[in-house]
């Protein structure tokens, strides 16, 4: 096998507010993976690092490149050298899938790919100030969305408080769900009075309320809070069985978020659901901020495992400079039109 790492830059269409600071380009990585005697057949997956959050940007990536393309074979073979580094693991397992469908970006054919289901996915309501959320709000529900994911704990409480209570003036919880993801922005001793002010709204969950690697703090948090907590950032880092029980077990979180490129690629959020299955755990899937290349994958993923409710995973629309694919959003759900070809040449990368 003969494999290609590519750099390519992502531009927002705007700047896009998160607790961690506002982004304005992400930077991602396509794994260009082929028969050295068949080159023109290739699958394609995508690397896809956030600052601050994956384990990959903890050591020398470039380094971790030049091992992984003097031997490939060792890398797919071997899934001891990946556990520590979920989005390649993830890159590799889908340009692999993609390479075994004949390079057709089909990873796992089924009705999502046929075009005859569609993925119920939740918008996303960016971070900003507080007319420009009140904005986005609105156009989501035009466009069709009836589940709402609000990013809080970037700007003052009382004003995502004021959010909160105009959007529930104006949509009850029959016509708007509403989903919270807090980036573990609360501090710890004020996480509980700040659940239990949000709790007055119909709130269906928030995610990682206090920063990870609090799990004591975070155990409580989850038997008090009057909201359902959901796990996201905490789950980064645990790799082996024993680990994921271990964490399931103290914290008993009511559902828990799982993006591929963070939580061990596909085989270690299949590992994932499994578990949390077994402790009646609620879970979705969502997409950590990659192009249409690394979206493709997990969504038919998402469809091949008959996911059900609504996830994650509208981020397609974010960039100027996306790759062009069969993938479009209609009235709040994800859908793959079967008759729309990639035309986007990789090997002029």
């Amino acid at each position: 096998m003969n494999i290609r790492i590519i750099p390519y830059k992502l531009i927002f269409h705007k700047p896009a507010g998160t607790s961690r600071g506002i982004l304005t380009a992400k930077e991602s990585w396509y794994f260009i993976l082929s028969q050295k005697e068949k080159p023109d057949i290739y699958g394609i997956g995508e690397c896809s690092l956030l600052p601050g959050l994956s384990p990959e940007l903890h050591h020398n990536i470039y380094e971790i490149f030049r091992r992984l393309e003097s031997d490939p074979e060792a890398w797919l073979e071997n899934t001891s050298l990946t556990s520590s580094f979920p989005a390649i693991r993830f890159a590799l397992e889908t340009a692999y899938l993609d390479w075994q469908n004949e390079g057709k970006r089909i990873l796992f054919p089924g009705p999502f790919t046929n075009g005859q289901k569609a993925i119920p996915i939740n918008g996303l309501i960016w971070m900003g100030k507080p007319d420009e959320m009140i904005k986005q709000i609105h156009e989501k529900v035009e466009a069709g969305f009836t589940t709402l994911k609000m990013k809080v704990g970037a700007i003052d409480f009382e004003k995502e408080l004021e959010i909160i209570r105009y959007i529930r003036s104006a949509f009850s919880s029959r016509q708007l769900t509403l989903r919270l993801d807090a980036n573990g922005a609360f501090n710890p001793c004020e996480a509980l009075d700040k659940l239990k002010q949000l709790s007055a709204f119909d709130i269906h969950s928030i995610e990682q309320p206090i920063k990870a690697n609090q799990p004591t703090s975070m155990a409580l948090l989850c038997e008090k809070s009057p909201i359902p907590v959901a796990l996201d950032e905490e789950l980064i880092g645990i790799h082996s069985k024993g680990e994921k029980e271990h964490l399931l077990d103290t914290i008993r979180p009511a559902y828990i978020i799982l993006k591929p490129s963070l939580h061990g690629g596909i085989s270690g959020a299949e590992e994932w659901i499994r578990l949390a299955t077994q402790r009646n755990i609620g879970w979705w899937i969502t997409s950590a901020l990659e192009s249409n290349i690394g979206l493709n994958a997990i969504a038919q993923w998402t469809g091949h495992i008959q996911a059900e409710g609504v996830q994650g995973l509208g981020t397609g629309t974010l960039y100027k400079n996306n790759i062009p694919s069969p993938l479009y959003i209609h009235k709040g759900m994800l859908r793959f039109d079967p008759n729309r070809s990639w035309t986007f040449n990789f090997k002029e990368l």
